[in-house]
């Protein structure tokens, strides 16, 4: 297990990597393996596994310690590991972050309870309890639209204030009122990073610290140099990127996410496009579409999607 690394190394993408399954439903390890070899190769920050796009939901206890412990030992500590480890049960939250913290995750990623629907006193005693549980860095998940509750900035400030292992939150939250309070009030050194493609570069702009996109997973290089171009103070060369990756950005989320990107990495070879139940394949139109849009990046050619 390799050393920890400061918690101010976890900016940049940091890409969700999708979970491959066999067509039987089995989780595919060894394209796992490869998928995170492409990622470091092209340049990605940092791995995260088993969020929203590793679909967790639908892996057991077991099968997320396993996915998780896979990671670590394909990462060897070359970039950071970040494992999710959120459900909305607090003991299964606390199993799975001192598996992360075991096997040499660098932080955990943990969704915001969902289906309780709790106060904000809830959401507070619930992530108090977790971080006086364990030294693992804890990276909240403030996804509203899958949760129904949507943690305030006074919640964020309050934990950041008393626990000191909570450095950072992932907004899946296009209101940037609230974003802006966030880093206002938590601090410059409280890590808040953009968990909706479309606005990456926006929240990089207002001071993010970096990026969970599900569009890493087709174009690593192109969102970590996003990152990279704002880091260097080309803003130029980060507005045209912006904009470049908006097709695909739209493309990806034309149904529930991992389903069309799922789709389209099988399209281009990189897995098999198996979902586990409740979610499915997209549609025959919206096929289509996501079908158009790798064509028209030229990674897909017309005569290779059987048209």
């Amino acid at each position: 297990m390799s050393p920890r690394r400061d918690v101010s190394q976890l900016r940049g993408s940091l890409v969700p990597l999708v979970t491959p399954f066999r067509p039987d439903g089995s989780f595919d390890e060894k394209t796992f393996c490869d998928l995170i070899e492409w990622q470091i190769d092209s340049g990605s920050h940092g791995i995260t596994v088993t969020g929203t796009t590793g679909e967790p939901s639908s892996l057991s206890l077991e099968e997320r310690e396993h996915v998780i412990e896979t990671a670590a030992r394909a990462i060897r500590g070359r970039v950071p590991l970040i494992a999710g480890t959120g459900t909305n049960n607090l003991d299964e939250t606390l199993r799975l972050t001192r598996f992360a913290e075991r096997v040499g995750a660098d932080a955990a990623l943990v969704i915001v309870p969902y289906y309780n629907r709790p106060s904000q006193e809830g959401l507070y005693r619930y992530f108090r309890q977790l971080a006086d549980s364990v030294e693992l860095p804890i990276i909240i998940y403030n996804i509203p639209g899958r949760t129904a509750v949507n943690m305030a900035p006074e919640t964020m400030a309050r934990l950041r204030r008393d626990c000191p292992n909570i450095i950072g939150v992932k907004e899946a939250n296009k209101d940037f009122e609230h974003v802006s309070k966030v880093l206002h009030r938590c601090g410059r050194d409280f890590l808040v990073y953009s968990g909706i493609e479309l606005l990456c570069y926006p929240m990089l702009a207002i001071g993010g610290a970096g990026h969970v996109s599900a569009t890493a997973n087709i174009f690593p290089r192109e969102v970590a140099d996003l990152y990279n171009h704002v880091a260097a103070g080309r803003w130029r060369e980060a507005i045209e990127l912006h904009y470049y990756l908006l097709p695909m950005n739209e493309a990806l989320f034309l149904e529930t996410n991992p389903g069309p990107l799922k789709w389209a990495l099988g399209q281009l070879g990189r897995i098999n496009p198996t979902l586990r139940p409740p979610l499915c394949e997209p549609s025959p139109e919206n096929q289509a579409r996501i079908r158009r849009v790798l064509q028209d990046y030229g990674l897909l050619r017309p005569a290779a999607a059987g048209q």
